[in-house]
């Protein structure tokens, strides 16, 4: 092997280190989360560092590789995704963003007076569970996630189905799909939600009325005010949330068939996210 080829592959597994390592500040709190292994008595071979597993899914999550390409300083593929089902099948995932969340509440505070929702559809090739076919882009199979954010664009709720449902058919699964409680929308802190104009209608208003929320969508040929520059309207913010997740290269094409697999990269990601928005990650 040339001495250039050996610099290529010690620089690759470098950047692999540094790029798919979970923060530490992140795996601490994950940690308390996973379930108990202990060693059999009748011997065999001692239990995988979670460490490792942990850091192996982070990688996968980040770059979108395949498991069977996934490097080998995160040991077996076959054992990180053994340890991935059983995770997402516990809800390990689902409870560390909602954890992550009430780290975000205590720091910084979620927004709930302004919040954010729409979706956002991506390439599914392989199919499964909550796909349909996308009617912008040629009829192949997609998925579309439907979010709703606080005022600053970390992901509160969320609800998958097929590429050709609906928004508003979406709306009362994406609400209530909130794992923290929300306080009371009353006086002062009414709660207001912003939509784009493809949930116009009554039925939207009625919903989301029914929630607590002061709906804004605006009517369709309705002329838009004029803005300062550099002013947006408020809910572009889960517009910024959308591009956030789709850094997650595993999240800009979706490869698992089953839908709880997918949720379980999608919620690490809105861990990562609002770990980072509150400021503990830097």
């Amino acid at each position: 092997m040339s001495f250039v080829l050996l610099m290529e592959v010690g620089m690759r597994c470098n950047w692999c280190g540094r790029f798919a390592q979970m923060p530490e500040k992140m795996w601490r709190r994950l940690e308390p989360l996973l379930p108990r292994y202990r060693r059999s008595r009748k011997g065999g071979r001692p239990r995988v560092n979670l460490r490792g597993v942990a850091n192996g899914i982070f990688y996968l999550l980040r770059t979108g590789c395949q498991w069977k390409a996934l490097p080998p300083q995160f040991g077996s593929p076959s054992t990180v995704h053994r340890y991935f089902q059983e995770w997402s099948q516990g809800r390990i995932f689902h409870r560390f963003w909602k954890k992550c969340l009430q780290t975000y509440d205590m720091r910084r505070g979620i927004g709930w007076r302004w919040q954010a929702l729409d979706g956002a559809m991506t390439k599914a090739p392989l199919g499964g569970e909550k796909t349909g076919k996308n009617p912008t882009d040629r009829g192949k199979l997609g998925v579309k996630r439907s979010v709703v954010t606080d005022c600053r664009g970390v992901p509160l709720g969320i609800a998958v189905a097929g590429a050709n449902t609906h928004d508003v058919k979406l709306l009362h699964a994406t609400l209530q799909s909130i794992p923290l409680p929300r306080p009371k929308s009353t006086g002062r802190r009414r709660q207001h939600l912003c939509l784009d104009k493809g949930y116009c209608g009554r039925p939207t208003e009625t919903l989301a009325r029914r929630f607590g929320y002061i709906p804004h969508v605006p009517r369709k040929g309705e002329v838009q005010p004029q803005r300062r520059a550099g002013q947006r309207a408020r809910r572009w913010v889960v517009e910024g949330s959308h591009s956030w997740t789709n850094r997650a290269r595993r999240l800009l094409v979706r490869w698992e068939k089953k839908v709880g697999n997918y949720l379980a990269f999608v919620h690490l990601q809105f861990a990562y996210t609002a770990l980072k928005q509150a400021g503990v990650l830097g």
